[in-house]
């Protein structure tokens, strides 16, 4: 009798789900709108508990004005945890919406995908082999600062939300440095489920064109090859292909060389670290950029995202045990990369300076001399669809390269690294006891400036860097990270000076270029006079930028620097000593003993 009453019950339930009025807040609206965070998460619980067996809602963190940031796990068989997950051998796809919350059709897609596989039984089976992870507002401090007036170059929502979140600070230019609160808290949501695929929904800027969404790939020289060509394949010979067979027109990424003439063709974007597809790329993972076209209208970007996810979900799952094996291949390759003396890591990369051909599906446009800019002013018109044929310089080529160190060793007094290593999950071990220590170290000098912040931040653009061999003595408590870890490559490019995103670069270090000891003028004089009459060579250097500097020439002060920053007093301050340092295998043995 229980069991007939609870086959009725569910049965109950299900008619129910079926007969309630499912339709999301965006279309009710006739995508003019997209819903409040308090509405998306309304209509997120109801769906919940309409659908408990396969659908869950949890908050993996607080934004800085004290929202809750929400997840949707979403699974065809209530699995929930990342532990279940991996048990079961199925991928956890994370997707990801409104990190730049103006550009919002991930949300809106979500909500209806989440209803479509849950409750009205359209997408029944889209989760039976993968586990999805959604966040339909990564930035929902910026989510709920709307205005009519956020991107002048967008066609809709009437509202919309502000790029940055209620710091001012660009989540998806943040992934390295990981200075927003927000960001600490994806990074731990990260951790917890290590996804095997990461989706981040955007909206373009730029050009007009007939392509109602782009999509972007890291170069296959930025992550593990394994990997790199998984992705390609799904998205080059199965989505792609599947998704313009529903009627939408998808094209790679496009970044004009020239945004007042296309025909110059197109270039990288120069993602990074920074960004989530860069960021993800360093966690030996597929990740694919989606950017729906700003200038066609809301509801074609929603259901252009609806049908590419519910696609790459697809693909995903029946792809399942291969994904898996890809990803854990790469870990493994990261792993064992580090017994290899041979073994190199790129951490710049170049244009590659053979293009491809494009075939661009843009418009007519026409250009003009502007008397207000004094440029030339482009004006497409999407009455007369024209196919021009471009060159593609989208391809990269590896730039600057090192060779890891067996491990990086920190001080125990730079915290503000240490704390870096603990955001994103490196492992390391602190030293019990002062250890005395050969390492590798680096000698910075003239280092430059950005002229104007970015992110928070003055970049540390140049700087000449020298390796050099040291005997140095670490308290307890310092740090030794070894490269035999999945996240070496997160940790190379926190701790390597050069690398574009390093913590130096972020000005996290800016205070070991600081010297702080001075001399007095009337001091300096006196060593100045002292050390022409030792140093013939040093007099005629000095005489050589005299002549060849007339700003050195007429600064006081430069000229008495000069001989302080030649004197023990200087170099002992140790100014421009890079405080974080290399070592090899027999080292790293010897600290293990």
């Amino acid at each position: 009798m229980n069991r007939l009453l609870f086959a009725a019950l569910l049965v109950t339930s299900a008619s129910f789900a079926h007969a309630a009025d499912w339709t999301t807040p965006a279309e009710a609206a006739h995508f003019r709108t997209t819903p409040s965070y308090a509405d998306t998460l309304a209509y997120l619980r109801k769906l919940a508990e309409a659908a408990p067996g396969k659908l869950k809602v949890e908050s993996f963190g607080t934004s800085p004005q004290g929202r809750p940031m929400t997840v949707v796990i979403a699974s065809g068989d209530g699995t929930f945890t990342p532990e279940a997950a991996r048990k079961a051998g199925k991928p956890v796809v994370l997707v990801q919406a409104g990190i730049h919350p103006g550009e919002i059709e991930g949300k809106d897609a979500g909500l209806m995908l989440l209803r479509d596989f849950a409750v009205t039984g359209k997408l029944p089976h889209l989760l039976d082999h993968a586990v999805l992870v959604f966040i339909p507002v990564f930035s929902v401090d910026g989510h709920e600062n709307a205005s009519p007036y956020h991107r002048i170059n967008q066609n809709g929502p009437d509202r919309m939300g502000f790029r940055g979140q209620s710091q001012y600070l660009n989540l998806n230019r943040d992934y390295v440095k990981a200075d927003a609160p927000e960001m600490r808290d994806w990074l731990k949501l990260w951790q917890r489920w290590q996804p095997d695929l990461l989706m981040d929904i955007h909206t373009t800027d730029g050009a007009d064109y007939q392509y109602d969404l782009t999509w972007y790939l890291e170069d296959p020289h930025k992550l593990d090859a394994g990997v790199s060509a998984w992705q390609q394949h799904l998205l080059n010979d199965k989505v792609i292909p599947a998704y313009e067979q529903r009627g939408h027109l998808a094209s790679i990424y496009l970044e004009f060389k020239d945004g007042r003439d296309p025909r110059k063709g197109i270039v990288n974007f120069g993602s990074g670290p920074r960004f989530s597809t860069g960021y993800a790329a360093l966690q030996n993972r597929p990740a694919l950029l989606v950017e729906t076209h700003m200038l066609k209208s809301y509801e074609v970007r929603v259901r252009g995202t609806y049908d590419l996810v519910a696609l790459m979900l697809e693909q995903a799952g029946a792809d399942a045990a291969n994904l898996i094996a890809i990803n854990r291949k790469a870990d493994a390759a990261v792993v064992a990369r580090a017994r290899d003396p041979k073994a190199e890591v790129a951490l710049s990369f170049k244009d590659d300076p053979a293009p491809t051909p494009f075939k661009f599906k843009g418009y007519e446009f026409s250009l003009t001399h502007s008397d207000v800019s004094n440029s030339e002013w482009i004006r497409y018109d999407p009455s007369k669809p024209r196919t021009y044929d471009i060159q593609n310089w989208n391809g990269l080529l590896p730039d600057t390269a090192i060779a890891p160190p067996a491990a990086y060793v920190v001080p125990a007094q730079w915290t503000q690294v240490i704390e870096k290593l603990d955001e994103h999950g490196i492992a390391y071990r602190r030293l019990a006891r002062p250890a005395k220590l050969k390492v590798q170290a680096y000698q910075l000098d003239k280092p430059q400036w950005a002229n104007k912040p970015f992110e928070g931040h003055l970049m540390l653009r140049d700087f000449a860097q020298s390796a050099t061999a040291r005997e140095v003595e670490l308290p307890a408590g310092s740090v030794i990270v070894p490269m035999d870890q999945r996240t070496a490559n997160v940790a190379i490019e926190l701790l390597e000076p050069q690398a574009p995103d390093s913590l130096l670069r972020w000005g996290f270090l800016d205070a070991v270029f600081e010297p702080k000891e001075y001399g007095e003028p009337r001091v300096l004089e006196q060593l100045a006079r002292d050390m022409l009459a030792k140093d013939p060579a040093l007099k005629a250097a000095f005489d050589k930028k005299l002549h060849e500097d007339a700003a050195f020439a007429a600064s006081p002060s430069q000229r008495l620097f000069f001989f302080f920053e030649r004197s023990p007093w200087y170099t002992a301050q140790d100014v421009g000593l890079y405080p974080v340092y290399r070592i090899d295998a027999a080292s790293l043995q010897g600290l293990a003993r």
